[in-house]
């Protein structure tokens, strides 16, 4: 187990997001029906969607359970980033499964992201990403805004990525 950098452990999963933090909300409908929810479900927990969305994943455990340490990195050569992580939590319920994971000393940000897929009522499969951090490391206190932009683009990458993969089979 590592050192998590912050001290508000577990907000993602019931909210609200403490203050102090730049927040990033991203929900989309990914699929409809029990089996895409399955599906979907599957490839968060099991690190696929963030492969399949171009980031190396690299975890201590094949499937996403408290305190499985996750390293992610993002990027080519030089401009590569890896974030190193631990998950904080992992939910596996008949509507409701995803993780998060928290940041740890070798992390650029300080904070909390989790990754949540939701079967509705009414049969549609959302996908929501919900984070708070702040930067941890000179060089993303530097990029200032720019993070903030790249943690939503990925998110929507994240979504895109899995909507794709449940059309495709």
């Amino acid at each position: 187990m590592t050192t998590l950098t912050y001290p508000e452990v577990g907000a993602t999963r019931l909210g609200p997001l403490p203050e102090g933090y730049h927040h990033l909300h991203h929900r989309t409908a990914v699929g409809r029906g029990r089996s895409d929810f399955e599906a979907a479900a599957t490839a968060v927990t099991e690190w696929r969607m963030h492969r399949a969305s171009g980031a190396r994943v690299h975890a201590s455990a094949a499937r996403a359970a408290a305190q499985v340490a996750v390293a992610v990195s993002l990027g080519a050569g030089p401009l590569r980033v890896t974030a190193h992580c631990e998950v904080v939590w992992a939910e596996y319920d008949a509507t409701r499964t995803g993780f998060a994971y928290g940041t740890t000393e070798r992390h650029p940000e300080r904070g909390e992201e989790s990754f949540v897929v939701e079967l509705a009522d009414d049969g549609t499969v959302w996908f929501t990403v919900t984070a708070f951090s702040r930067p941890a490391t000179w060089y993303t206190r530097l990029a200032g805004p720019l993070v903030p932009l790249l943690q939503r683009l990925y998110a929507r990458r994240l979504g895109d990525t899995l909507r794709r993969s449940l059309a495709g089979g």
